[in-house]
Protein backbone atom coordinates (compact mmCIF):
# COMPACT_ATOMS: atom_id res chain seq x y z
CA UNK A 1 0.00 0.00 0.00
CA UNK A 2 2.67 2.78 0.88
CA UNK A 3 4.66 1.55 -2.38
CA UNK A 4 1.29 2.29 -4.48
CA UNK A 5 0.62 5.64 -2.67
CA UNK A 6 4.12 6.81 -3.09
CA UNK A 7 3.69 6.30 -7.48
CA UNK A 8 0.59 7.51 -7.10
CA UNK A 9 2.03 10.73 -5.76
CA UNK A 10 4.85 10.62 -8.00
CA UNK A 11 2.12 10.60 -10.88
CA UNK A 12 0.07 13.24 -10.09
CA UNK A 13 2.92 15.64 -9.14
CA UNK A 14 4.30 16.81 -12.18
CA UNK A 15 7.54 18.38 -11.02
CA UNK A 16 8.53 14.38 -10.88
CA UNK A 17 8.57 13.85 -14.75
CA UNK A 18 9.08 15.51 -17.90
CA UNK A 19 7.88 14.58 -21.65
CA UNK A 20 9.76 15.31 -24.94
CA UNK A 21 8.60 13.61 -28.66
CA UNK A 22 11.75 13.08 -30.85
CA UNK A 23 10.21 13.47 -34.09
CA UNK A 24 9.63 17.36 -33.23
CA UNK A 25 12.86 17.93 -31.27
CA UNK A 26 14.87 18.47 -34.75
CA UNK A 27 11.85 21.13 -36.09
CA UNK A 28 11.26 23.06 -32.84
CA UNK A 29 10.75 27.13 -33.47
CA UNK A 30 8.99 29.77 -32.27
CA UNK A 31 6.05 29.35 -34.85
CA UNK A 32 5.59 25.64 -33.98
CA UNK A 33 6.16 25.05 -30.37
CA UNK A 34 2.70 25.69 -29.38
CA UNK A 35 1.57 22.78 -31.39
CA UNK A 36 4.27 20.61 -29.78
CA UNK A 37 2.82 21.10 -26.18
CA UNK A 38 -0.22 21.14 -27.26
CA UNK A 39 0.45 16.86 -28.62
CA UNK A 40 -1.91 14.51 -26.88
CA UNK A 41 0.70 12.99 -25.65
CA UNK A 42 1.52 15.54 -23.45
CA UNK A 43 1.08 15.27 -19.57
CA UNK A 44 1.34 18.88 -18.85
CA UNK A 45 -1.37 19.95 -21.38
CA UNK A 46 -4.90 20.54 -20.13
CA UNK A 47 -7.08 19.88 -22.64
CA UNK A 48 -10.70 21.37 -21.65
CA UNK A 49 -8.20 24.81 -21.89
CA UNK A 50 -9.27 27.62 -24.25
CA UNK A 51 -6.39 26.88 -26.49
CA UNK A 52 -8.45 23.58 -27.28
CA UNK A 53 -11.29 25.31 -28.69
CA UNK A 54 -9.70 27.49 -30.84
CA UNK A 55 -8.18 25.00 -32.29
CA UNK A 56 -11.02 23.23 -32.78
CA UNK A 57 -13.25 26.33 -34.70
CA UNK A 58 -9.53 26.99 -36.54
CA UNK A 59 -9.51 30.39 -35.15
CA UNK A 60 -6.41 32.64 -34.46
CA UNK A 61 -5.23 32.36 -31.09
CA UNK A 62 -5.12 35.82 -30.68
CA UNK A 63 -9.07 35.12 -30.04
CA UNK A 64 -8.15 34.04 -26.67
CA UNK A 65 -7.77 37.53 -24.83
CA UNK A 66 -11.68 37.45 -25.80
CA UNK A 67 -12.54 34.11 -23.69
CA UNK A 68 -12.68 33.59 -19.91
CA UNK A 69 -10.75 30.45 -18.43
CA UNK A 70 -7.51 28.43 -18.53
CA UNK A 71 -5.40 29.07 -21.60
CA UNK A 72 -1.93 28.51 -22.25
CA UNK A 73 0.39 31.41 -23.90
CA UNK A 74 3.96 31.53 -25.00
CA UNK A 75 5.69 33.80 -22.44
CA UNK A 76 9.59 33.51 -22.99
CA UNK A 77 11.86 32.47 -26.41
CA UNK A 78 15.24 32.22 -26.12
CA UNK A 79 16.13 30.05 -29.71
CA UNK A 80 17.42 27.49 -29.96
CA UNK A 81 16.95 25.70 -27.34
CA UNK A 82 14.66 27.35 -24.45
CA UNK A 83 11.00 27.81 -24.46
CA UNK A 84 8.87 29.18 -21.86
CA UNK A 85 4.54 28.14 -21.57
CA UNK A 86 2.61 29.79 -18.95
CA UNK A 87 -0.65 28.46 -17.62
CA UNK A 88 -2.90 31.15 -16.51
CA UNK A 89 -6.71 31.71 -15.80
CA UNK A 90 -7.95 34.97 -17.62
CA UNK A 91 -11.09 37.17 -16.41
CA UNK A 92 -10.81 39.47 -18.80
CA UNK A 93 -8.86 41.07 -21.96
CA UNK A 94 -6.30 42.61 -18.88
CA UNK A 95 -6.66 40.40 -15.95
CA UNK A 96 -5.15 37.02 -15.97
CA UNK A 97 -3.62 35.01 -13.07
CA UNK A 98 -0.83 32.74 -13.38
CA UNK A 99 -1.04 29.17 -12.42
CA UNK A 100 1.90 27.09 -13.49
CA UNK A 101 5.15 28.11 -15.77
CA UNK A 102 6.49 24.99 -18.14
CA UNK A 103 9.83 24.98 -19.77
CA UNK A 104 11.21 23.47 -23.02
CA UNK A 105 15.02 23.16 -23.26
CA UNK A 106 16.08 20.75 -26.02
CA UNK A 107 12.74 19.53 -27.24
CA UNK A 108 12.11 18.24 -23.44
CA UNK A 109 9.20 19.87 -21.02
CA UNK A 110 9.36 20.41 -17.32
CA UNK A 111 7.22 22.09 -14.69
CA UNK A 112 8.88 24.85 -13.06
CA UNK A 113 8.86 24.42 -9.46
CA UNK A 114 6.58 26.82 -7.24
CA UNK A 115 8.48 28.91 -4.73
CA UNK A 116 6.80 26.75 -1.97
CA UNK A 117 8.67 23.36 -3.44
CA UNK A 118 11.95 25.46 -4.29
CA UNK A 119 11.95 26.24 -0.73
CA UNK A 120 10.67 22.55 0.81
CA UNK A 121 13.37 20.86 -1.49
CA UNK A 122 16.14 23.37 -0.21
CA UNK A 123 15.17 23.06 3.63
CA UNK A 124 15.02 18.97 2.66
CA UNK A 125 18.65 19.26 1.76
CA UNK A 126 19.64 21.20 4.30
CA UNK A 127 18.34 19.33 7.29
CA UNK A 128 19.79 15.73 5.23
CA UNK A 129 23.33 17.43 5.06
CA UNK A 130 23.26 18.58 9.18
CA UNK A 131 22.08 15.40 10.09
CA UNK A 132 24.95 13.78 7.84
CA UNK A 133 27.43 16.40 9.41
CA UNK A 134 26.22 15.55 13.35
CA UNK A 135 26.37 12.08 12.69
CA UNK A 136 30.24 12.20 11.79
CA UNK A 137 30.61 14.57 14.44
CA UNK A 138 29.59 12.08 16.89
CA UNK A 139 31.73 9.65 15.82
CA UNK A 140 34.55 11.91 16.81
CA UNK A 141 33.25 12.56 20.27
CA UNK A 142 34.63 11.15 23.38
CA UNK A 143 33.80 10.90 27.05
CA UNK A 144 36.32 9.35 30.16
CA UNK A 145 34.97 10.11 33.47
CA UNK A 146 38.67 11.71 35.06
CA UNK A 147 38.75 13.75 31.75
CA UNK A 148 34.80 14.71 30.36
CA UNK A 149 34.61 14.99 27.13
CA UNK A 150 36.66 15.61 24.32
CA UNK A 151 37.66 15.54 20.27
CA UNK A 152 39.50 12.81 18.45
CA UNK A 153 40.31 13.58 14.82
CA UNK A 154 41.61 10.78 12.73
CA UNK A 155 44.88 11.50 11.25
CA UNK A 156 45.95 10.24 7.69
CA UNK A 157 49.01 7.79 8.01
CA UNK A 158 50.16 4.69 6.92
CA UNK A 159 49.28 1.36 7.98
CA UNK A 160 52.86 0.36 9.65
CA UNK A 161 52.46 3.93 11.69
CA UNK A 162 49.02 2.61 12.08
CA UNK A 163 50.30 -0.35 13.94
CA UNK A 164 53.00 0.95 15.56
CA UNK A 165 50.78 3.36 17.43
CA UNK A 166 48.45 1.07 18.49
CA UNK A 167 51.13 -1.33 19.88
CA UNK A 168 52.29 1.44 21.62
CA UNK A 169 48.95 2.33 23.02
CA UNK A 170 48.37 -0.87 24.54
CA UNK A 171 51.55 -1.03 26.50
CA UNK A 172 51.10 2.61 27.80
CA UNK A 173 47.41 1.80 28.81
CA UNK A 174 48.20 -0.45 31.54
CA UNK A 175 51.20 2.30 32.71
CA UNK A 176 48.99 5.14 32.46
CA UNK A 177 45.73 3.95 34.06
CA UNK A 178 47.82 3.17 37.10
CA UNK A 179 49.41 6.59 37.37
CA UNK A 180 46.19 8.76 36.29
CA UNK A 181 44.57 10.66 39.22
CA UNK A 182 41.49 12.44 39.16
CA UNK A 183 41.23 16.14 37.59
CA UNK A 184 39.42 18.64 38.22
CA UNK A 185 36.26 17.84 36.40
CA UNK A 186 35.93 14.32 38.24
CA UNK A 187 36.53 16.51 41.77
CA UNK A 188 33.75 18.73 40.48
CA UNK A 189 31.90 16.05 39.93
CA UNK A 190 32.08 13.90 43.03
CA UNK A 191 31.45 17.20 45.23
CA UNK A 192 28.33 17.96 43.86
CA UNK A 193 26.88 14.24 44.04
CA UNK A 194 28.26 14.06 47.70
CA UNK A 195 26.98 17.65 48.52
CA UNK A 196 23.27 16.44 46.65
CA UNK A 197 24.11 12.69 49.06
CA UNK A 198 24.41 15.32 52.32
CA UNK A 199 21.13 17.15 51.34
CA UNK A 200 19.02 13.73 50.87
CA UNK A 201 20.37 11.87 53.93
CA UNK A 202 21.70 14.73 56.27
CA UNK A 203 23.76 13.24 59.57
CA UNK A 204 21.85 12.84 63.01
CA UNK A 205 23.67 14.41 66.28
CA UNK A 206 23.59 11.35 68.35
CA UNK A 207 24.42 12.63 72.56
CA UNK A 208 27.95 10.57 73.25
CA UNK A 209 27.53 8.74 76.82
CA UNK A 210 29.76 10.37 79.89
CA UNK A 211 32.91 8.95 80.64
CA UNK A 212 35.83 9.83 82.82
CA UNK A 213 37.95 11.87 80.55
CA UNK A 214 41.44 13.51 80.90
CA UNK A 215 42.33 16.67 79.34
CA UNK A 216 45.95 16.71 77.72
CA UNK A 217 47.67 18.49 80.12
CA UNK A 218 46.52 16.31 82.79
CA UNK A 219 47.40 13.12 80.90
CA UNK A 220 51.00 14.57 80.27
CA UNK A 221 51.28 15.10 84.35
CA UNK A 222 50.16 11.75 85.30
CA UNK A 223 52.71 10.25 82.83
CA UNK A 224 55.16 12.40 83.97
CA UNK A 225 54.69 11.47 87.59
CA UNK A 226 54.91 7.82 87.11
CA UNK A 227 57.70 8.09 85.39
CA UNK A 228 59.77 10.29 88.27
CA UNK A 229 58.22 7.73 90.90
CA UNK A 230 60.82 5.27 91.75
CA UNK A 231 60.10 2.15 94.52
CA UNK A 232 62.48 2.65 96.83
CA UNK A 233 63.15 -1.07 99.48
CA UNK A 234 65.19 -0.65 102.24
CA UNK A 235 66.28 -3.66 103.44
CA UNK A 236 66.69 -4.53 107.17
CA UNK A 237 68.45 -7.41 108.96
CA UNK A 238 66.66 -9.40 111.80
CA UNK A 239 67.77 -8.45 115.15
CA UNK A 240 67.89 -11.92 116.66
CA UNK A 241 71.57 -12.12 115.00
CA UNK A 242 74.78 -10.89 116.58
CA UNK A 243 77.46 -9.23 114.61
CA UNK A 244 81.06 -11.08 114.53
CA UNK A 245 83.40 -10.71 117.45
CA UNK A 246 86.31 -8.17 117.29
CA UNK A 247 89.16 -9.79 116.68
CA UNK A 248 92.09 -8.44 119.43
CA UNK A 249 95.29 -8.12 118.41
CA UNK A 250 97.70 -10.09 120.29
CA UNK A 251 100.97 -9.14 122.36
CA UNK A 252 104.19 -10.19 122.08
Amino acid sequence: MGDSKAILYIIDNLLWISWHDSAWIPILNPTNVMDYFQSTTNPFYDRTCNNEIVKMQRLNMEHLSSLTGLEYMLLHVQEPILYVIRKQHRHSASAVTPLADFYIIAGVVYQAPDLGSVINSRISTTVNHLQGAFDEARTYSRYHPSKGYWWEFKETESKDLEDENKKSQKKNSKDKAKEESSSAFQRHRVNILLADLAKKFPLKSTPFPASNTQLPEQRISVEDNAKVEVKVEVKTEPQGHKPPPEKKPRLG
